[in-house]
């Protein structure tokens, strides 16, 4: 195994556990290690701090895989990390009545750009980064007898492999193809998945109990359900008794299963109403028309992949907010959310709060989301933490 020794005085984050290196702290490599390939890592001293996979198109060299003495990154490591990961979520699928959660959950699980979801028997799996690559068969393998899934679908087309130095990829890893639609349900909303089209790898897991809460204040009410991909929120706010639900999205494809979902909920497909477009226009057109709404929910893509782009986010979220909260009816509710990991809790609650000084509008916070529990998070990777919700009372 290839040794990478760090730096004099840049050991601490590895010894903390945090499971990225980034290249400024790496002194020397003994060697040319293939792409994803397991490497020893030292301190400056020659203690051994762990074992990580090596990137050597990234700036984020090394990511760990384990921490203290060298062990071996074999099949049987991958099966005692996989089993860790299924344990932790042995009771969730009963706890929260559903038959789809996220079974891997990259750096938060020890499996770093790892992330797997798994919709009734199918799994459906990212591999981000050169060791999640180099791991692939292994991971597969492994997951395919612990779950006793009948298909393993790969979603690997996320922008960040080329900063790995890695191509695109999906397809079938294993097992049979999986069908067109794999219908899951959440509590007693059901939605279709498609894991080869979807965004991600298939559908938005990590909003399932913030689905269910922001529904739980729909009842009676004009809901407003922007950004809408296909539907959740309002499929979920609908089946609570909204008067009303508006799905706005840019793609077409999304709003045509948003229709499919409303159907398979026992709804007529004209019963809510779906707006193609851009949602900053459209939010603008409602302001300008005097409409206005008892429940809005703002839930936009990632404005912001890397502490670079912060500023222009902010912009966009104070810009989303802005425009919600002046559609927000009096005494009505707002839930509004943020994906970009740069983004801090604190940052969007500041956000938030100047959006709504500039509405004129009194907002009070009632309860904080934030990505369901089996996207659990690493105490020692607070970067897990990437989706953040408020959800509001506005007078």
């Amino acid at each position: 195994m290839f040794t990478a020794t760090l730096k004099p005085k840049r050991d601490r984050p590895t010894r903390l556990g945090h499971p990225w290196i980034f290249s400024g702290a790496i002194d020397a490599i003994d060697g040319t290690p293939a792409l994803g390939e397991p490497v020893l890592v030292r301190a400056a001293s020659g203690e051994i701090l762990g074992v990580g996979a090596w990137s050597p198109e990234s700036q984020i060299r090394i990511r760990m895989w384990h921490f203290g003495k060298e062990t071996p990154i074999d099949e049987a490591f991958f099966h005692e990390k996989l089993a860790a990961a299924l344990a932790v979520r042995a009771e969730m699928a009963t706890r929260f009545n559903t038959n789809a959660l996220r079974i891997v959950n990259a750096e938060a699980d020890g499996l770093p750009g790892i992330t797997i979801d798994q919709y009734g028997d199918v799994l459906s799996g990212q591999f981000a980064i050169a060791g999640a690559e180099w791991a692939k068969p292994m991971i597969v393998r492994e997951l395919m007898a612990l779950t006793g899934a009948k298909s393993f679908y790969e979603r690997s087309d996320v922008d960040g492999r080329a900063r790995e130095g890695l191509p695109q990829t999906t397809g079938l890893l294993a097992g049979e193809e999986p069908p067109e639609q794999i219908v899951i349900h959440e509590g007693d909303v059901k939605f279709g998945v498609d894991v080869r089209k979807g965004h991600k790898t298939g559908y938005y897991l990590d909003q399932r109990e913030s689905r269910r809460i922001v529904a739980s204040y729909a009842a009676g009410r004009d809901v407003l359900n922007t950004f809408s991909y296909t539907g959740g929120f309002g499929v979920a706010a609908q089946k609570a008794g909204a008067k009303s639900v508006t799905h706005v999205d840019i793609s077409a494809p999304a709003l045509a299963q948003a229709r499919i979902n409303t159907t398979l909920n026992g709804f007529a497909e004209d019963s809510a109403t779906f707006l193609q477009g851009n949602v900053f226009q459209e939010l603008r057109a409602f302001r300008d028309r005097g409409r206005s709404f008892g429940l809005v929910i703002l839930d936009p893509p990632k404005f912001a992949d890397t502490r670079s782009q912060t500023m222009k986010a902010l912009r966009g979220y104070k810009d989303v907010n802005l425009l919600g909260i002046k559609l927000v009816e009096k005494g009505g509710w707002l839930a509004t959310f943020s994906c970009s990991g740069a983004i801090t809790p604190e940052l969007f609650r500041t956000v938030v709060a100047e959006a709504a000084h500039d509405a004129g509008r009194t907002v009070r916070i009632v309860q904080e989301l934030r990505q369901a529990p089996d996207h659990v998070e690493a105490l020692t990777f607070p970067e897990g933490l990437y989706l953040k919700g408020l959800l509001c009372h506005v007078e």
